[in-house]
Protein backbone atom coordinates (compact mmCIF):
# COMPACT_ATOMS: atom_id res chain seq x y z
CA UNK A 1 0.00 0.00 0.00
CA UNK A 2 1.31 3.37 -0.99
CA UNK A 3 0.59 6.63 0.85
CA UNK A 4 0.54 10.18 -0.92
CA UNK A 5 0.42 12.88 0.97
CA UNK A 6 -1.01 16.11 0.17
CA UNK A 7 -2.11 19.57 1.84
CA UNK A 8 -5.30 20.25 3.69
CA UNK A 9 -7.01 23.38 3.28
CA UNK A 10 -10.72 24.02 2.20
CA UNK A 11 -11.14 21.67 0.20
CA UNK A 12 -8.69 18.26 0.06
CA UNK A 13 -7.30 16.28 -3.53
CA UNK A 14 -5.30 16.31 -6.65
CA UNK A 15 -5.37 14.22 -9.25
CA UNK A 16 -3.46 14.00 -12.94
CA UNK A 17 -5.63 13.88 -15.93
CA UNK A 18 -4.31 11.56 -18.27
CA UNK A 19 -5.76 13.28 -20.97
CA UNK A 20 -8.37 10.42 -22.27
CA UNK A 21 -11.82 10.22 -21.92
CA UNK A 22 -13.99 7.30 -20.45
CA UNK A 23 -15.57 4.97 -23.36
CA UNK A 24 -19.18 3.61 -22.48
CA UNK A 25 -18.95 -0.43 -23.72
CA UNK A 26 -20.70 -3.74 -22.90
CA UNK A 27 -18.71 -5.55 -20.05
CA UNK A 28 -19.46 -9.41 -20.43
CA UNK A 29 -16.57 -10.28 -18.84
CA UNK A 30 -16.27 -7.96 -15.68
CA UNK A 31 -14.68 -8.80 -12.28
CA UNK A 32 -15.21 -7.25 -8.81
CA UNK A 33 -13.50 -5.78 -6.47
CA UNK A 34 -14.36 -5.68 -2.57
CA UNK A 35 -12.63 -4.71 0.44
CA UNK A 36 -12.99 -2.83 3.87
CA UNK A 37 -11.90 0.58 4.84
CA UNK A 38 -10.57 0.90 8.48
CA UNK A 39 -8.85 3.00 10.95
CA UNK A 40 -6.43 2.53 13.53
CA UNK A 41 -5.75 4.15 16.89
CA UNK A 42 -8.00 6.72 18.66
CA UNK A 43 -10.81 8.77 17.21
CA UNK A 44 -9.17 12.41 16.03
CA UNK A 45 -10.36 15.49 18.22
CA UNK A 46 -13.15 16.98 16.64
CA UNK A 47 -13.72 20.02 14.99
CA UNK A 48 -16.27 21.90 17.35
CA UNK A 49 -17.75 25.39 17.19
CA UNK A 50 -18.99 27.88 19.94
CA UNK A 51 -23.12 27.98 19.24
CA UNK A 52 -23.26 31.27 21.39
CA UNK A 53 -20.93 33.03 18.68
CA UNK A 54 -23.00 31.75 15.56
CA UNK A 55 -26.39 33.18 14.58
CA UNK A 56 -29.57 30.81 15.44
CA UNK A 57 -27.71 29.30 18.61
CA UNK A 58 -30.74 28.10 20.03
CA UNK A 59 -32.51 26.22 16.85
CA UNK A 60 -28.99 24.56 15.22
CA UNK A 61 -28.91 23.67 19.01
CA UNK A 62 -30.97 20.77 18.27
CA UNK A 63 -27.77 19.11 17.33
CA UNK A 64 -25.40 19.81 20.00
CA UNK A 65 -23.29 19.09 23.24
CA UNK A 66 -26.00 19.83 25.16
CA UNK A 67 -23.18 22.47 26.75
CA UNK A 68 -23.33 25.02 23.89
CA UNK A 69 -21.02 23.02 21.15
CA UNK A 70 -21.49 22.10 17.57
CA UNK A 71 -19.23 19.22 16.70
CA UNK A 72 -17.94 18.44 13.15
CA UNK A 73 -19.10 14.44 13.01
CA UNK A 74 -16.50 13.71 10.27
CA UNK A 75 -15.76 10.84 11.73
CA UNK A 76 -18.16 8.16 11.97
CA UNK A 77 -16.42 4.71 13.27
CA UNK A 78 -17.69 1.57 13.91
CA UNK A 79 -16.79 -1.02 16.58
CA UNK A 80 -13.88 -2.82 14.36
CA UNK A 81 -12.64 0.05 13.37
CA UNK A 82 -14.63 0.36 10.19
CA UNK A 83 -14.75 4.02 9.05
CA UNK A 84 -18.05 5.61 7.24
CA UNK A 85 -17.96 7.77 4.02
CA UNK A 86 -14.33 6.87 2.81
CA UNK A 87 -14.75 7.18 -0.91
CA UNK A 88 -13.35 4.39 -3.06
CA UNK A 89 -12.03 5.55 -6.33
CA UNK A 90 -10.52 3.07 -9.39
CA UNK A 91 -8.10 5.61 -11.84
CA UNK A 92 -6.50 4.14 -15.24
CA UNK A 93 -8.98 2.69 -16.39
CA UNK A 94 -10.59 3.89 -19.92
CA UNK A 95 -13.64 1.91 -20.48
CA UNK A 96 -16.49 -0.21 -19.12
CA UNK A 97 -19.85 -0.03 -17.81
CA UNK A 98 -22.42 2.93 -18.59
CA UNK A 99 -21.32 6.22 -16.56
CA UNK A 100 -24.19 7.04 -14.77
CA UNK A 101 -23.87 9.20 -11.30
CA UNK A 102 -27.56 9.90 -9.47
CA UNK A 103 -28.23 13.55 -9.13
CA UNK A 104 -26.68 15.48 -6.15
CA UNK A 105 -29.72 16.79 -3.50
CA UNK A 106 -28.40 18.21 -0.75
CA UNK A 107 -30.64 19.02 2.40
CA UNK A 108 -29.98 21.72 5.10
CA UNK A 109 -31.97 20.53 7.66
CA UNK A 110 -31.46 21.56 11.53
CA UNK A 111 -28.21 23.16 10.15
CA UNK A 112 -26.47 20.34 9.24
CA UNK A 113 -25.82 19.65 5.58
CA UNK A 114 -26.76 15.79 4.42
CA UNK A 115 -25.34 13.72 2.66
CA UNK A 116 -21.83 14.63 4.35
CA UNK A 117 -19.90 13.56 0.99
CA UNK A 118 -21.31 13.19 -2.31
CA UNK A 119 -19.91 11.40 -5.91
CA UNK A 120 -20.60 13.61 -9.37
CA UNK A 121 -19.55 14.05 -12.87
CA UNK A 122 -17.59 17.80 -13.99
CA UNK A 123 -20.33 19.93 -14.74
CA UNK A 124 -22.77 17.90 -13.07
CA UNK A 125 -25.56 20.29 -10.91
CA UNK A 126 -25.97 19.60 -6.90
CA UNK A 127 -29.29 21.15 -5.72
CA UNK A 128 -29.76 22.37 -2.26
CA UNK A 129 -33.11 22.45 -0.31
CA UNK A 130 -33.31 24.31 2.83
CA UNK A 131 -35.26 22.54 4.82
CA UNK A 132 -34.82 25.18 7.99
CA UNK A 133 -36.60 28.72 9.43
CA UNK A 134 -33.53 29.68 9.34
CA UNK A 135 -31.22 31.33 6.39
CA UNK A 136 -27.97 29.58 5.27
CA UNK A 137 -25.14 31.39 2.77
CA UNK A 138 -23.86 28.56 0.58
CA UNK A 139 -20.05 28.88 -0.25
CA UNK A 140 -18.09 26.37 -2.45
CA UNK A 141 -14.18 25.85 -2.71
CA UNK A 142 -11.83 23.69 -4.68
CA UNK A 143 -8.15 23.69 -4.21
CA UNK A 144 -4.75 21.74 -5.03
CA UNK A 145 -1.95 21.25 -3.62
CA UNK A 146 0.21 24.28 -5.00
CA UNK A 147 -2.32 26.81 -6.35
CA UNK A 148 -4.41 26.60 -3.24
CA UNK A 149 -8.22 27.05 -3.06
CA UNK A 150 -10.70 29.09 -5.18
CA UNK A 151 -14.22 29.67 -4.99
CA UNK A 152 -16.56 28.18 -6.95
CA UNK A 153 -19.87 29.89 -5.75
CA UNK A 154 -21.54 31.73 -3.02
CA UNK A 155 -24.89 31.87 -3.15
CA UNK A 156 -27.94 32.75 -0.61
CA UNK A 157 -30.12 30.00 0.99
CA UNK A 158 -32.97 31.95 1.57
CA UNK A 159 -35.15 31.12 5.29
CA UNK A 160 -37.73 28.32 4.40
CA UNK A 161 -41.43 30.14 4.69
CA UNK A 162 -43.12 26.69 5.12
CA UNK A 163 -41.60 25.53 8.45
CA UNK A 164 -44.39 25.50 11.29
CA UNK A 165 -43.52 27.12 14.61
CA UNK A 166 -45.92 26.26 17.00
CA UNK A 167 -45.75 28.76 20.19
CA UNK A 168 -42.40 29.74 20.85
CA UNK A 169 -40.92 26.38 19.60
CA UNK A 170 -40.20 25.37 15.97
CA UNK A 171 -41.73 22.34 14.69
CA UNK A 172 -40.04 19.38 13.51
CA UNK A 173 -41.99 18.32 10.32
CA UNK A 174 -39.75 20.20 7.46
CA UNK A 175 -41.42 21.23 4.09
CA UNK A 176 -38.84 21.99 1.41
CA UNK A 177 -38.03 25.45 0.92
CA UNK A 178 -36.83 26.90 -3.16
CA UNK A 179 -34.18 24.96 -4.13
CA UNK A 180 -30.27 26.54 -4.73
CA UNK A 181 -28.94 24.77 -8.64
CA UNK A 182 -25.53 25.20 -9.19
CA UNK A 183 -23.15 23.59 -11.86
CA UNK A 184 -19.83 22.48 -10.35
CA UNK A 185 -17.03 22.90 -13.28
CA UNK A 186 -13.44 22.08 -11.33
CA UNK A 187 -10.28 22.87 -12.76
CA UNK A 188 -7.82 20.68 -14.34
CA UNK A 189 -6.35 18.43 -11.84
CA UNK A 190 -8.93 18.88 -9.34
CA UNK A 191 -11.54 16.81 -8.07
CA UNK A 192 -12.60 17.50 -4.65
CA UNK A 193 -14.57 20.78 -3.38
CA UNK A 194 -16.51 21.30 0.21
CA UNK A 195 -19.48 23.32 0.57
CA UNK A 196 -19.86 25.51 3.76
CA UNK A 197 -22.08 27.59 5.47
CA UNK A 198 -21.15 31.34 6.03
CA UNK A 199 -22.96 31.78 8.66
CA UNK A 200 -23.06 28.30 10.33
CA UNK A 201 -19.43 27.55 10.02
CA UNK A 202 -20.19 23.71 11.35
CA UNK A 203 -21.96 22.77 8.12
CA UNK A 204 -19.94 21.13 5.24
CA UNK A 205 -20.67 18.76 2.55
CA UNK A 206 -18.10 17.30 0.33
CA UNK A 207 -18.15 16.28 -3.33
CA UNK A 208 -15.54 14.39 -5.22
CA UNK A 209 -15.46 14.47 -8.94
CA UNK A 210 -15.31 11.10 -10.43
CA UNK A 211 -14.07 10.47 -14.45
CA UNK A 212 -15.61 6.57 -14.71
CA UNK A 213 -18.68 4.88 -12.88
CA UNK A 214 -16.25 2.52 -10.63
CA UNK A 215 -16.55 4.30 -7.42
CA UNK A 216 -18.48 3.47 -3.69
CA UNK A 217 -18.77 5.57 -0.67
CA UNK A 218 -18.24 3.34 2.65
CA UNK A 219 -21.49 2.67 4.36
CA UNK A 220 -21.12 2.34 8.49
CA UNK A 221 -19.73 -1.12 8.36
CA UNK A 222 -16.38 0.45 5.55
CA UNK A 223 -17.26 -1.88 3.15
CA UNK A 224 -17.41 -1.40 -0.48
CA UNK A 225 -17.79 -3.36 -3.66
CA UNK A 226 -17.19 -2.03 -7.52
CA UNK A 227 -18.90 -4.62 -9.92
CA UNK A 228 -18.41 -5.40 -13.75
CA UNK A 229 -15.12 -3.90 -14.57
CA UNK A 230 -13.17 -5.28 -16.98
CA UNK A 231 -9.73 -7.30 -16.59
CA UNK A 232 -6.79 -5.22 -16.33
CA UNK A 233 -4.64 -3.66 -14.08
CA UNK A 234 -5.28 -0.17 -12.45
CA UNK A 235 -4.70 1.80 -9.34
CA UNK A 236 -7.47 1.48 -6.18
CA UNK A 237 -7.72 4.75 -4.71
CA UNK A 238 -9.69 5.96 -1.06
CA UNK A 239 -10.01 9.45 -0.02
CA UNK A 240 -11.86 10.63 3.27
CA UNK A 241 -12.30 14.15 4.58
CA UNK A 242 -10.90 14.05 7.73
CA UNK A 243 -7.56 12.78 6.94
CA UNK A 244 -4.48 13.94 5.08
CA UNK A 245 -3.59 11.62 2.43
CA UNK A 246 -5.04 9.13 -0.36
CA UNK A 247 -4.07 5.76 0.05
CA UNK A 248 -3.65 4.06 -3.08
CA UNK A 249 -3.15 -0.47 -4.27
CA UNK A 250 -2.52 -1.71 -7.31
CA UNK A 251 -4.80 -3.94 -8.15
CA UNK A 252 -5.42 -6.50 -11.23
CA UNK A 253 -8.80 -7.65 -11.89
CA UNK A 254 -9.10 -11.26 -13.45
CA UNK A 255 -11.84 -11.61 -15.52
CA UNK A 256 -15.00 -13.18 -14.08
CA UNK A 257 -13.13 -13.36 -10.90
CA UNK A 258 -13.24 -11.29 -7.17
CA UNK A 259 -10.15 -9.41 -5.93
CA UNK A 260 -10.28 -8.10 -1.72
CA UNK A 261 -8.09 -4.94 -1.01
CA UNK A 262 -8.45 -3.55 2.65
CA UNK A 263 -7.41 0.14 3.51
CA UNK A 264 -6.38 1.14 6.92
CA UNK A 265 -5.98 4.71 8.08
CA UNK A 266 -3.76 5.69 10.95
CA UNK A 267 -5.84 8.34 13.43
CA UNK A 268 -4.81 11.74 13.09
CA UNK A 269 -3.18 12.87 16.40
CA UNK A 270 -3.49 15.71 18.44
CA UNK A 271 -5.09 19.36 17.00
CA UNK A 272 -6.80 19.17 13.70
CA UNK A 273 -8.36 22.10 13.48
CA UNK A 274 -8.21 25.96 15.70
CA UNK A 275 -11.88 24.91 16.05
CA UNK A 276 -12.06 23.07 19.41
CA UNK A 277 -13.70 22.79 22.59
CA UNK A 278 -12.45 24.90 25.15
CA UNK A 279 -13.33 26.41 28.26
CA UNK A 280 -14.22 30.35 27.87
CA UNK A 281 -15.88 32.16 30.33
CA UNK A 282 -16.45 35.36 28.39
CA UNK A 283 -17.98 33.09 26.05
CA UNK A 284 -20.85 30.57 27.91
CA UNK A 285 -24.53 30.16 27.55
CA UNK A 286 -25.25 33.11 30.06
CA UNK A 287 -24.96 34.86 27.16
CA UNK A 288 -27.99 33.65 25.07
CA UNK A 289 -29.89 35.45 27.88
CA UNK A 290 -31.80 34.50 31.83
CA UNK A 291 -34.41 31.81 30.40
CA UNK A 292 -32.68 30.61 26.96
CA UNK A 293 -31.05 27.10 26.89
CA UNK A 294 -29.68 25.03 23.94
CA UNK A 295 -31.74 21.58 23.92
CA UNK A 296 -30.12 18.92 21.55
CA UNK A 297 -33.50 17.62 21.46
CA UNK A 298 -32.30 16.07 17.68
CA UNK A 299 -29.33 14.28 19.06
CA UNK A 300 -27.02 14.58 21.68
CA UNK A 301 -23.17 15.28 20.58
CA UNK A 302 -20.51 13.32 22.56
CA UNK A 303 -17.37 15.25 22.50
Amino acid sequence: MAVRTWTLCLVLGLFVSSGWAYEEISVTNGGTIKGHVTITGATPRPMAFNLVTIPDAVYCGRISTGTGWRIVEDFIIGEDGSLKDAVVMLNGIEQGKRFEVPKVLIEAMDCDFLPFVNVLRDQDEITVINMDPVEHDIQGYETARVRGARVLFNRPLPMNPFHKVLGMLHSHKHLPGKPMIQKVHLRKGRNIFVMQCGFHPYMFSWGVVVKNPYYAITREDGRFELTDVPPGDYTLTVWHAGMKTYLDQNVTVPANGTVTRDFQYEAVKGRRSVHEMQENPHFGLELLGEGVEIIPSVRLQNP
